[in-house]
């Protein structure tokens, strides 16, 4: 099996005792390729430290939506520094979160501009975040056309999904889809065109059913992968195939 955990913040700092056998464990697992994004600048210098010593780690440079407390209005102008030197792979993780409620949405709105201006200058997809705010990252979107993305950990409609892969779009899937309540994301699951499709850990974040409540990490991966294997009726390796190409293509990644 040879997977890519297309959504993995392992430079986190719940990773910080044992990120080495967590590794090893998602090598094991037959993960060898992993999409890392930032959350904050301050970030910034850890993540390229924990990508440039792990084998199969891409960073991803952004500002999360969630951390807008954090973030600065010069810290646009650093990333485009930042991805001037670097050369990453993607931009992000970025977005809109109207989930919670006292997050400034203009505010919101002026930084993942910012960034979704930055992906189109230089031609590198984005990793968005899109929490109760998928119309509206939609709209933006639309304004920074021609763009190409992911949305990670998609919890919109069916209507919403087929709007972001006419406008070039994948979604990311992970944990959430192995709860059995979560009947609308594994309809989509076992539904939508494969060629859309990327899977995700989120790791630490959102560990699926079986780890309900604990740390999640990379090696999970196969769990979500079974899930939707399952759901569509198809061989895992098949997915795997399929996901890994996704990725590659995505994010135009070198071989494992």
């Amino acid at each position: 099996m040879d997977l890519i955990d297309s959504h993995c913040h392992l430079d986190a700092s719940e990773f910080d005792p044992d990120r080495a056998a967590v590794l090893e464990r998602a090598r094991s697992a037959g993960i060898n390729r992993q999409m890392v994004p930032a959350v904050t600048a301050e970030s910034w210098p850890k993540l390229k430290q924990v990508c440039d010593e792990g084998a199969g780690l891409f960073p991803a440079y952004g500002l999360h939506p969630m951390f807008l407390a954090e973030h600065r209005p010069p810290h646009l102008d650093a990333l485009r520094d930042w991805i001037e030197r670097e050369r990453p792979h993607a931009i992000g993780e970025c977005g809109l979160d109207y989930f919670v409620e006292d997050l400034d949405r203009e505010e919101q709105a002026h930084y993942f501009d910012g960034q979704l201006r930055l992906a189109r200058d230089f031609e590198l997809p984005v990793i968005v975040h899109a929490r109760r705010a998928v119309d509206d990252v939609l709209a933006a979107i639309r304004r920074f056309a021609p763009l190409r993305g992911v949305v990670h950990s998609f919890s919109g409609s069916r209507q919403q999904a087929e709007q972001l892969w006419e406008q070039g779009f994948l979604v990311g899937l992970g944990g959430p889809v192995t709860y059995e309540r979560a009947q609308r994301l594994r309809t989509l699951a076992a539904t939508m065109p494969i060629e859309f499709l990327l899977l995700e850990t989120d790791a630490p974040d959102q560990p699926d059913a079986e780890i309900r409540g604990q740390r999640n990490e990379p090696a999970r991966l196969t769990r979500v992968l079974d899930t939707i294997a399952s759901l569509r009726d198809e061989k895992p390796d098949l997915v795997a195939q399929a996901t890994r190409l996704n990725a590659e293509r995505l994010f135009k990644l070198p071989p494992a």
